[in-house]
């Protein structure tokens, strides 16, 4: 018995598994972030990798025909891509480098703020230390072994590569005149409402008559009507869009 209060209890104190970073903001807002994990991350420098390359075999391509003053040109080309891609564009960009943005990804500071100048550098003035001692290996270790997924930059610096946050879009609901409900309705009567006529597209058509006739009594309408009922009211719910 003792021994199972005790597994009880440790169950208890166990945290749940759960990949996401909380932060309060000065204002008490609570904000819930998304890491991004070792894979989305590597597919991002992947696609930013071969936007670099691309870039510079173009320019390359130009400068080699100018000789040695386009060699030189070359060189400090090659050195303000390899070390200033990525600064520019998450500084600039909303956290976003191209490849970042392809894979719905931002860097952030710890606090949910936007990156600035000193952070990015210094996150990516260490990815020397990430690569060593080849292919990213010390980088990928640390992915692996911290909870929010952050490299040997990303501690050293205090920032966070998140998932970007997507626009809400309003519900699509099909076009009917708007009416009010026969009565008052409860939030979750306008609630079933709603995801009834915004899902309505999904269902089969005996799935939707079978739920429609459910709720044609309380709406005083027969049961082939009622969905055209319910998608007024939902309309009427919803306001003008």
């Amino acid at each position: 018995m003792p021994q199972t209060s005790a597994t009880r209890r440790n169950a208890v104190l166990v945290p749940p598994v759960d990949t996401r970073y909380q932060i309060e903001t000065p204002e008490g807002i609570d904000l819930s972030l998304r890491p991004g994990g070792l894979v989305v991350r590597s597919l991002a420098f992947a696609i930013d990798l071969v936007l670099r390359a691309a870039l510079l075999g173009v320019v390359f391509m130009v400068l080699g025909w100018m000789g040695r003053l386009g060699m030189g040109l070359a060189a400090i080309l090659l050195f303000m891509v390899n070390w200033w891609y990525m600064v520019l564009f998450e500084v600039l960009n909303q956290g976003c480098s191209p490849g970042k943005r392809a894979m719905g990804l931002r860097v952030v500071e710890d606090d949910g703020t936007p990156v600035g100048w000193s952070a990015s550098l210094l996150r990516n003035l260490l990815r020397f230390a990430d690569m060593l001692p080849f292919g990213y290996f010390l980088g990928a270790i640390s992915c692996l072994q911290h909870p929010t997924f952050k490299r040997l930059g990303d501690l050293a610096a205090g920032t966070l590569v998140v998932y970007r946050d997507q626009p809400h879009q309003r519900p699509r609901l099909p076009a009917a005149e708007p009416i009010a409900a026969p009565f008052a309705l409860t939030l979750m009567e306008q609630r079933a409402l709603l995801s009834l006529a915004e899902r309505q597209d999904e269902l089969s058509a005996e799935r939707l008559a079978e739920l429609a006739a459910i709720a044609a009594p309380a709406l005083n309408v027969s049961p082939g009507m009622a969905m055209a009922r319910i998608n007024g009211i939902a309309r009427g719910l919803l306001g003008p869009t």
